[in-house]
């Protein structure tokens, strides 16, 4: 595909798919919405939030990324936790190029280890992304990638912050160099693959992530019911919050409703912005018993292998 470059001369286009891997809560999500420039990826400072490969388009004249934002690499305790990790796995088959991504505030650890053996069966072009580096200092940087470096020979190594967004145009530029020559996969504006009602569900969880605790996190599952336009152009949306046991309703309703309505109000804010619309969304609080090992049920959350 040929494409017209600024200057005016033709330039060659390139498009394709990049896997971000890493440890739970390295900032994969953090590097994902950086880059896109809108949210949707969640974030959390708790473990394993994303769930679903989450694909983010990056698109300029000359070239087109997709990412594949993937579930955090861990030992998985139920068949949800299975799910993650037949998703992350699979998205190194299908890809162009993969980042791992390390967090170096926390050094090296065993995590990180089992994804880089993982990976040395890759053939793929792997880039180490040393994320966080606003919390160490410059200095500390040689020693940690001499670390890295003798445990795999990367095709390159980048530092950056995705959280300040420090170097991640860096790593964009270079990202680039390893894509085929090819088309361009999505229109212009599209930044996700994935449907409203699944960015929606997501910034919900999101915010419930955000106001619990303990066991909960983890025990939360959203669909989105209904969708609808309404009078004045107002979008008329209706969630079910899924938690695995009556105790944890209660939790996610709390006294008077209050954390509920809290939830409701803070991801109302996030979908406005998505939307680009006033919504009007009403949720409600069930208990599926143990859902997270019930096969039926986690295909009907859309939790499906590919």
């Amino acid at each position: 595909m040929i494409t017209n470059h600024p200057s005016g001369k033709q330039a060659s286009y390139h498009s394709g798919f990049v896997a971000i891997v890493g440890r739970p809560n390295v900032g994969k999500s953090t590097l994902v919405n950086r880059i896109i420039g809108q949210k949707i990826a969640i974030m959390s400072d708790k473990p394993q939030t994303t769930r679903n490969k989450i694909h983010g388009v990056y698109t300029t004249e000359r070239a087109q990324i997709v990412f594949l934002d993937t579930p955090g690499i861990h030992k998985p305790s139920s068949k949800l936790g299975e799910h993650m990790i037949r998703s992350a796995e699979s998205a190194l088959s299908e890809v162009d190029a993969i980042l791992l991504l390390v967090d170096v505030s926390e050094g090296l650890g065993g995590g990180d280890r089992y994804i880089i053996n993982m990976l040395k069966q890759s053939e793929a072009p792997v880039v180490l992304v040393l994320n966080k580096i606003d919390k160490v200092h410059p200095e500390e940087l040689l020693p940690i990638i001499a670390q890295y470096k003798g445990l795999h020979d990367f095709d390159q190594i980048i530092p950056v912050s995705a959280l300040e967004g420090n170097n991640v145009q860096t790593l964009l530029d270079e990202l680039t160099a390893y894509l085929p020559e090819g088309p361009q996969y999505y229109p212009d504006d599209q930044i996700t693959d994935h449907p409203e009602q699944f960015v929606c569900a997501e910034l919900i969880r999101e915010k419930i992530l955000h106001l619990t605790r303990e066991e909960i996190p983890h025990s939360i599952a959203v669909e989105i019911e209904s969708m609808s336009k309404g009078a004045n152009d107002v979008v008329q949306i209706g969630a079910v919050i899924y938690v695995e046991r009556d105790s944890q309703k209660g939790i996610v309703i709390g006294k008077r409703g209050a954390l509920l309505k809290e939830v409701g109000r803070m991801a109302r804010t996030d979908i406005e912005h998505l939307l680009g619309s006033r919504i009007f969304l009403e949720l409600w609080v069930k208990v599926k018993k143990d859902w997270r090992n019930h096969d039926r049920v986690l295909k009907d959350l859309g939790f499906r292998d590919e």
